[in-house]
């Protein structure tokens, strides 16, 4: 879709070789230090793109600390256009999940006035949908069908909530995941046979142990909340983004031998994200520290600023390759 193009090149990329990673704040998150965490962890760990809450200081706080494209999440229209004017490049009707517990249910009807009343705001900006998990599946797959007529560019599915794990360990992970699963399936399917085989994001009660089923059943990537803003430490944050990465598969590992770089970084942070298997080696100054390391013949330097000890940059370091 003509829309889908103006996304930043790496997002439309892992959006078509299926591997996209989305790093979901939250929606009622206004909290400026917890979006600064979840946000730069986003970028360390090696996602495509963060979902915050649809505040333009939040946009604006979320792009410089993470280097990612930014995603805003809203039910109300009318508050996102401003997110835009701040640098947002698409927008999300849905993380419904912070509702369900107040007893407010989003019907299919709700959700199309929502999708229409975007689009009208909002010609010209990437819109991705999210179909609510409480409607049954056949209803789902119509829903996400008349979502995309009525222009919705991305559709996401939903269902952590609904889901009610027995087993514990990988068994219990899969069970949390098996209504969003479900409904990656069916919608993606639904989608093809209409003929509109617009992106799928899976998104709720996934993990590393599921998200290679998400893009098994039919997604073009996920999106992960919960695993990771619920997290009280960056450094826990920064391991879970990357093992959600290794799971989805490092486009950089493949095009570069394993040995590749992608800064993707947090500007003004310098925070580089080394290859796994790099040697690292760290010094430091006052203020910073200097992290070298060399793959087969080339060496390259990277300063990491942030940090006030070298102890500190090698531990951030090394939650995102081996030492």
């Amino acid at each position: 879709m003509a829309r889908l193009a103006q996304l930043p090149a790496s997002l439309r990329t892992a959006l078509v070789e299926r591997r996209a990673l989305k790093v979901i704040a939250g929606l009622t998150n206004f909290d400026a230090a917890s979006v600064e965490r979840i946000s730069r962890a986003a970028g360390l760990g090696g996602a495509d793109v963060i979902d915050v809450a649809c505040d333009p200081e939040l946009v604006r706080l979320a792009a410089e600390v993470s280097g990612l494209p930014i995603c805003v999440s809203a039910v109300d229209p009318e508050l996102f256009p401003a997110a835009v004017a701040a640098g947002a490049a698409m927008v999300e009707i849905g993380n419904y999940d912070a509702f369900y517990p107040l007893g407010r249910i989003f019907d299919a009807a709700e959700v199309l006035a929502i999708t229409r009343r975007t689009r009208e705001l909002l010609p010209e900006v990437v819109l991705s949908v999210t179909v609510p998990h409480v409607l049954p599946l056949d209803q789902q797959e119509q829903l996400a069908v008349d979502l995309v007529a009525a222009g919705a560019d991305i559709i996401q599915t939903e269902g952590g909530t609904s889901a009610k794990p027995f087993s514990a360990g990988s068994l219990g992970l899969i069970e949390k995941a098996a209504p969003t699963l479900a409904a990656a399936h069916s919608i993606s399917r639904a989608l093809v046979a209409a003929e509109q085989a617009v992106p799928v994001l899976c998104a709720s009660g996934l993990s590393a142990v599921t998200v290679p089923m998400a893009i098994a059943a039919g997604a073009a990537g996920v999106g992960v909340g919960s695993a990771v803003n619920k997290l009280n430490d960056q450094l826990a944050m920064v391991a879970v983004v990357r093992g959600l990465r290794e799971a989805l598969g490092s486009p950089d590992k493949a095009a570069n031998g394993g040995a590749s770089l992608n800064p993707g970084l947090a500007r003004g942070q310098g925070v580089a994200r080394p290859a796994m298997g790099s040697k690292l080696r760290v010094r430091h100054g006052p203020n910073r520290a200097e992290v070298l390391w060399n793959e087969a013949a080339l060496p390259l330097g990277v300063e990491v600023d942030g940090y006030n000890t070298a102890l500190e940059a090698a531990a951030v370091i090394g939650q995102l390759g081996t030492l």
